[in-house]
């Protein structure tokens, strides 16, 4: 049992909670929680921690799971998560690697999220959760984008960050005309929008253009999109935050593409 928070993985596993720069190098992240863990794929997992509670009351489990762990006392376990009340089982995973074409299907329409510089990792993880829900098939992000290995991202993902294609671009402006090239539109929602976003037809291969929280989208991102919505307001509200604003475009999209 490892029982000090001086222990060189306890340590690197800290390392990798705080920062990009170690995840990056590494090439690898942080998951925690039963659930999530339950998801990891065999040929993804690199290693894995469990509190000597979790140990003892999951005996069953673990010796079923075909996964090496190393138990960790309580306290230091507390110590290495991310969360005031850690679930009392981690591991550390490969990160993943899509190219742009894994985001457009070869057997359906695409329907593809691109953020420029979203800075809310619970944004970011909520997007990609919905987006799994409403059926998108992969997400884009300018390189100013959050870091999607944030553990507030991998949390409020729930596991979709395993199943949904992903990928940051150096280039955002490249990367939309090589999505026009490949006959997707792109829409952005916008002041200056002369439809409503449900009065628009999805049903050929789309992408929505989301914006920073703060900003938006700027304009010369802006201006690639091929046709500009509006979302509705009542009241005195100006605009919804990123990732409810990217749900009710997402929802519509599967919407049309029920019936």
């Amino acid at each position: 049992m490892i029982t000090s928070i001086k222990n060189q993985k306890i340590k690197n596993v800290m390392k990798l909670m705080t920062s990009a720069k170690a995840r990056k190098e590494q090439d690898v992240f942080i998951v925690e929680g039963i659930r999530m863990f339950r998801e990891i794929d065999k040929n993804d997992y690199v290693e894995g921690f469990v509190s000597s509670d979790f140990y003892e009351n999951n005996r069953e489990y673990l010796n079923n799971c075909e996964c090496s762990y190393e138990i960790v006392d309580n306290k230091v376990f507390e110590q290495m998560s991310g969360t005031l009340t850690p679930q009392g089982i981690m591991a550390v995973v490969k990160q993943k690697h899509y190219t742009i074409d894994d985001i457009l299907p070869k057997d359906r329409p695409a329907h593809i999220i691109i953020s420029e510089g979203i800075q809310d990792p619970g944004n970011l993880g909520t997007i990609i959760r919905c987006g799994e829900g409403a059926g998108i098939t992969g997400v884009l992000m300018s390189k100013n984008t959050v870091d999607i290995y944030n553990p507030k991202t991998i949390r409020s993902t729930m596991g979709s960050i395993f199943r949904i294609p992903f990928l940051y671009t150096d280039n955002l402006e490249k990367s939309i005309n090589y999505l026009k090239e490949k006959k997707v539109k792109l829409y952005a929602a916008h002041l200056k929008g002369e439809k409503n976003y449900d009065e628009v037809n999805y049903k050929e291969s789309i992408g929505f253009l989301i914006g920073n929280e703060g900003n938006g989208l700027t304009d010369r991102t802006a201006d690639m999109a091929d046709s500009y919505i509006l979302i509705p307001m009542e009241g005195k509200v100006e605009s919804l935050n990123a990732a409810i604003a990217a749900s009710i475009l997402m929802y519509e999209v599967n919407r049309q593409r029920r019936k």
